[in-house]
């Protein structure tokens, strides 16, 4: 990765793992390599697999697993390791490498044929075409382990499988960058508000994120030293890229605010570079000697890839970088969002969302309009800050909450739409949505799972991806989609009560 913020997958590896033992001879297993490193090979040139599959001599031994999860363990680069039992391969001899296993587990249940020979078929094939048993030896030893993974089942030339393999390794991407962030607070959470408070020990411990506070003056210090030539280069980027408002250009009226809007950025970027963050949050109530809340230079960021929350919300931060990195190199984006307002026209229902500056542009295909206008709180000038309606398409509405004894995640699948009619006096970035099953049983149960106000719209990464990092950070997920009823949301809540705390010892 090039740097802290990078959402770029280029630099990854996972692992392609076969299983086989020495029991059906030398001529067996270096079919089953060949075999194996087809299948490995197939996927490596799939669009929709992002991350390069390295392929692993075939494994016959407890010693050679053992070394083999060690080995991925250790290496940085590695996100992940897949696994197929090609033939029959004893699952005893798995359970220390399981067991030491520290990566995102992928269990591929494939074969290489997609028909059967049927003239042809006779024991020899038999013996070397035996995943259907084999993986379920080995899906024994995982389940009796208690090993987190994800299976996926089919041949390798159905694009559905292709497509589960490819989201799976956008999860762990996201993961990773999850287990090596540096999260960077600017002041602390909006006072008097609960769902933002969470703990910041725990939340190393579980996700990896080391989440630590700096004053606001040493971001005003970096502000304020930003070069004259970097604050004229960045306003022509902005003149060049965005719809200015015209009191915000050159000789404007406006014009030296739009300059510091280029100055917060400019010391924001480089506050975070020194110290290695690739997430921040920010509030309203503590903005020291800031001249203006930071909306436009936090739009841009996020848009580069940096994770963010407002109001001092760190938890959606770490939500927001996240998605960003598993939504790399797709159509679409994610941001910060909060659930604003709503439309409740009978049959109509939607959910307007949007904050008081800090939507992310990577919402957008459009040109964004860059303005100014006053803001009610924080008691600073006004700020600069990018407009824009978020694209309509299929995206997921995810929050983290600090429930005390665990972290739990909630999905809601929505589909953005466009604007009824025109919002020619809202100055900010928003996004209408349609929540799934429906408004009623939306709100009802997200409200039932005390899900936060503050969330990650992602258009780019949707609920699967989710889905598979929830599995991988063994963090409670409760999904709303098109299938839920309130009742068994409420059940499954309950459930989930006992489960947890029974997974994490009494």
């Amino acid at each position: 990765m090039n740097n802290a913020s990078s959402t770029s997958l280029d630099g990854y590896e996972v692992w392609f793992l076969t299983g086989s033992q020495h029991l059906y001879g030398e001529d067996v297993l270096r079919q089953v390599a060949e075999q194996s490193q087809q299948i490995a090979e197939r996927l490596n040139v799939a669009s929709e697999v992002p991350v390069r599959i390295v392929w692993k001599p075939v494994l016959t031994d407890s010693d050679a697993i053992r070394r083999t999860a060690l080995e991925a363990n250790a290496a940085d680069h590695v996100i992940g390791v897949s696994a197929w039992m090609h033939t029959f391969s004893p699952a005893k001899m798995w359970i220390r490498g399981l067991d030491e296993l520290r990566k995102p587990l992928l269990h591929l249940h494939t074969q290489i044929n997609v028909e059967l020979p049927w003239a042809d078929l006779d024991f020899d094939f038999m013996n070397l075409n035996q995943a259907a048993h084999g993986d379920r030896e080995f899906g024994y030893i995982q389940s009796r382990l208690g090993v987190p993974r994800k299976t996926v089942v089919g041949h390798v030339s159905n694009p559905v499988v292709v497509r589960q393999i490819g989201t799976w390794q956008r999860a762990a991407a996201g993961w990773a960058s999850i287990r090596s962030l540096k999260l960077t607070r600017f002041g602390d959470n909006m006072r008097n508000v609960a769902v933002t408070e969470g703990d910041k020990t725990e939340a190393e411990l579980r996700f990896g994120v080391s989440v630590n506070t700096w004053s606001v003056n040493e971001l005003a210090d970096a502000v304020h030293s930003a070069p004259e030539y970097d604050v004229d280069k960045l306003v022509a980027e902005y003149e060049d890229i965005y719809d200015v408002a015209p009191e915000l250009r050159v000789h404007g009226e406006r014009h030296e605010s739009l300059r510091y809007g280029a100055r917060i950025e400019l010391g924001l970027r480089s506050f975070l570079e020194a110290s290695g963050s690739a997430a921040f949050t920010t509030s309203f109530e503590d903005l020291g000697e800031l001249r203006q809340l930071p909306g436009l230079a936090v739009q841009r960021l996020m848009a580069d890839g940096y994770g963010f929350g407002a109001e001092g919300d760190w938890k959606t931060a770490i939500l927001v970088r996240a998605a960003k990195v598993m939504g790399s190199g797709l159509p679409g984006g994610a941001s910060l969002m909060e659930d604003y307002t709503y439309h409740l026209v009978p049959g109509q229902e939607k959910i307007l969302g949007a904050h008081m500056l800090e939507v992310c542009p990577s919402l957008t295909t459009s040109k964004p309009r860059l303005e100014i206008h006053p803001l009610g709180i924080g008691g600073r000038e006004d700020p600069v800050r990018l407009v824009f309606d978020a694209d309509p398409g299929a995206g997921v509405v995810v929050a983290l909450s600090d429930m005390r004894d665990r972290f739990r995640l909630v999905a809601n699948a929505v589909d953005v739409v466009p604007l009824d009619e025109p919002l020619p006096n809202l100055p900010v970035a928003r996004a209408l949505w349609e929540p799934k099953p429906d408004f009623a049983t939306s709100a009802a149960a997200w409200l039932t799972a005390g899900a936060a106000h503050h969330t990650v719209l992602s258009t780019g990464a949707g609920v699967e991806a989710f889905e598979d990092f929830a599995e991988m950070a063994q963090t409670e997920l409760l999904l709303i989609d098109e299938d839920t009823s309130l009742g068994q949301f409420k059940k499954e809540i309950r459930w989930n009560q006992a489960y947890y705390k029974l997974a994490g010892g009494l």
